[in-house]
């Protein structure tokens, strides 16, 4: 970092440099650093050149690409910003009780214990009996997705949307994966609003304007299936409706770039840029 008598000396060759070199150095972009290695202009005169030298100063006109893109970015995201409708922060209602899955149902090995399962440090490679399975049980979670989304309107609890999920999962003859898992006490997650994820149904009636985010995890013939997405309930504000409609665009993209070995770090990547 440039000291302060660095900056005051690049400031007075700022103002020295027009009679020195003809140049009025319109830019607003000054560069600052040691100078080149024998660094002679012959357009200078030696008291010209100690000068430079002596302040050890540097200036240029240019615009370094970087600097350009980043101007860009930022006068973008001036015109874009949009202010949110401000609302009451999200307050926890009643949570019900956990609700029973019938015993033929098989369960996964997670129940009964608030630890959760370690990851196996070996890749899985699925063989051709178990991919139909993992696709089945995809299938039923995305199927139970849409069907919880036909269900959001203002009035309705997240706590009904769970009770509607738990039933047409177990009557599938599968079994809601969150439900027990951790501990975690209900069938669905139901994100509303600030809260990012997994959030806990309870007995809060959804707003006009509120967007929810619907979690549905199935355990199916010994796979999961796991499956989200955000809905819009009611009449939600266009800054709300731009930032889940830019989210989708990113997960869209994301799933474009996943191939047989592609590494994990370039679906962040895509995410993000």
């Amino acid at each position: 970092m440039a000291s302060a008598a660095s900056i005051s000396h690049a400031s007075s060759f700022l103002q020295l440099s027009s009679s020195f070199l003809g140049d009025s150095l319109s830019s607003p972009t000054l560069f600052i650093g040691p100078p080149l290695k024998n660094f002679s202009p012959s357009t200078l005169s030696g008291k010209q050149r100690h000068f430079v030298q002596k302040n050890l100063v540097i200036i240029s006109k240019r615009i370094s690409g970087l600097e350009e893109a980043m101007r860009i970015k930022r006068e973008r995201e001036l015109r874009t910003t949009t202010r949110f409708r401000r609302r009451p922060p999200l307050r926890r209602g009643k949570v019900s009780p956990r609700l029973p899955v019938p015993d033929h149902i098989p369960k996964p090995p997670y129940l009964n214990t608030t630890l959760l399962p370690e990851l196996s440090s070996e890749h899985q490679i699925h063989d051709a009996e178990g991919i139909p399975h993992m696709k089945a049980a995809c299938e039923l979670a995305a199927r139970v997705l849409d069907y919880a989304g036909t269900l959001i309107r203002p009035s309705v609890t997240t706590d009904e949307i769970d009770k509607a999920v738990h039933k047409m999962i177990i009557d599938a003859g599968a079994y809601p994966s969150p439900l027990g898992y951790g501990g975690f006490p209900k069938s669905v997650c139901t994100s509303v609003n600030e809260c990012m994820c997994h959030g806990i149904p309870d007995s809060r009636q959804l707003q006009d304007g509120d967007i929810i985010n619907i979690d549905v995890t199935v355990f199916l013939n010994g796979y999961h299936g796991d499956t989200s997405k955000t809905f819009l309930c009611g009449n939600v504000d266009d800054a709300t409706k731009r930032l889940v409609k830019v989210t989708e665009e990113c997960l869209e993209r994301a799933i474009s770039v996943c191939k047989d070995g592609a590494n994990f770090m370039n679906i962040g990547k895509t995410i993000s840029y």
